[in-house]
């Protein structure tokens, strides 16, 4: 035990470094999300052979070369247009929404809680399987050509930026208007905005290929302009308004997408707005001096929520850091409340005290912890990664690269 011990935490402070996450310097590749630093690190070690990579290289590989052969997507290639008309506009369908039986036209569709619609998961009708194709290969091809330097890698990420993105004929319009429509009752949902968030990932892609031509230089200032419109719907539309206004996870992720769009698009006034109201209108307003979020944990699920939304407000500290707003530290030290109430429960052992319908994975503590160990190194959080399985931990990404969007 003491020697598994010594090796997780040698192998984790050798990945994530001696710098504080509060300097917010970054070195290596010229992403938002993904910290630069540790990524360019990550590069040296694999260059030298580092077996403690090995493990989470070989599967991230794996995925990249699966992801060669998939794709490229397109909000057009759906069969159901949207309720605009307009094939450009992504679409996708509330899960527990059904037609109703009683009616002809199947009209308005009635709602039957925790039975899931195959039709609104089906690709034919919904993109919500395209853009989370979209962003998780991405992101996976992106981040292979980064540590290997494999052009075919970068090749294929371009392929896809390119179709969802940039070409007239199968660009997505930059709005989310008819996310997680429910027939006859609407054409689209408040929710539905977080779907956004899986772009981030798909973006962080096209800057992991930064090293390769295979997107050109007026197609980067093509991805600029289209998140740039993005970024301006979600500021000033009806549903992410909603959205934003929401009080638990939904309004927390709203930031985290908002905050990547803003810093994607050179908007660092913006950022910098959205990271100083999240003091107020997040951390203070959903964390109780307890650490306890009483949103989340009114949830069915209380521990799985409570940890995303845990994950989304370090998303979002960590974006804030970069834009020289400290939210680790704000609003009484909240937010590391709300990490010292969820820290314990990654040990297996722990008992959750709160009734929850399903058993919740407690790997989602492990990109929390790594984050928080360099937010407040005095805290010995890398001792709880200790109780995570260890084959878990070994081929997790976040052994390559942290943060990431969830």
């Amino acid at each position: 035990m003491r020697l598994l011990k010594l090796y997780v935490v040698m192998s984790v402070a050798v990945l994530i470094g001696s710098a504080d996450i509060a300097s917010g310097q970054d070195n290596g590749a010229g992403t938002i999300l993904i910290e630069a630093q540790t990524l360019a690190k990550t590069k040296l070690r694999i260059k030298n052979k580092d077996p403690q990579l090995q493990p989470a290289l070989k599967r991230l590989i794996r995925e990249a070369d699966r992801a060669l052969t998939k794709g490229p997507y397109s909000v057009t290639d759906k069969q159901k247009v949207a309720p605009s008309g307009d094939k450009h506009d992504y679409a996708s369908y509330g899960r527990y929404w059904w037609p109703d039986p009683d009616k002809s036209d199947g009209m308005p569709y009635i709602r039957r809680d925790g039975e899931t619609n195959p039709g609104s998961q089906s690709a034919k009708e919904s993109d919500r399987s395209r853009i989370e194709s979209l962003s998780t290969h991405t992101e996976t091809l992106g981040l292979a050509y980064y540590l290997t330097g494999n052009e075919k890698y970068a090749e294929k990420a371009a392929e896809l930026l390119r179709v969802w993105f940039l070409n007239p004929a199968t660009r997505m319009n930059p709005n989310l208007n008819h996310a997680q429509c429910r027939p006859g009752h609407d054409d689209g949902t408040k929710s539905g905005v977080l779907d956004g968030r899986m772009m981030t990932r798909a973006l962080e892609g096209s800057l992991l290929i930064a090293g390769s031509s295979a997107l050109s230089a007026e197609e980067r200032e093509g991805l600029k302009a289209w998140v740039g419109e993005y970024f301006h719907w979600l500021q000033t539309a009806k549903l992410p308004l909603q959205e934003a206004a929401a009080t638990n996870n939904h309004g927390t992720f709203f930031d985290a997408q908002a905050m990547y769009f803003a810093l994607y698009s050179g908007n660092k006034e913006e950022a910098v707005r959205i990271a100083e109201e999240a003091i107020q209108g997040r951390i203070l307003s959903q964390i109780n001096p307890d650490g306890s979020m009483p949103e989340e944990l009114a949830r069915t699920r209380p521990q799985f929520y409570s940890n995303y939304n845990l994950h989304a407000m370090f998303i979002v500290a960590h974006l804030a850091n970069k834009v020289g707003v400290d939210l680790w530290n704000a609003g009484d030290a909240r937010l590391r409340a709300g990490l010292d109430f969820l820290a314990p429960y990654a040990d297996p052992n722990e008992p959750w005290p709160h009734d929850t319908i399903r058993e919740n994975d407690r790997m989602n503590m492990f990109p929390i912890l790594l984050m928080a160990d360099r937010a407040y190194p005095e805290g010995n959080y890398l001792q709880m990664v200790e109780k995570l399985p260890p084959s878990g931990r070994a081929i997790r990404r976040e052994n390559l690269v942290f943060p990431l969007m969830r």
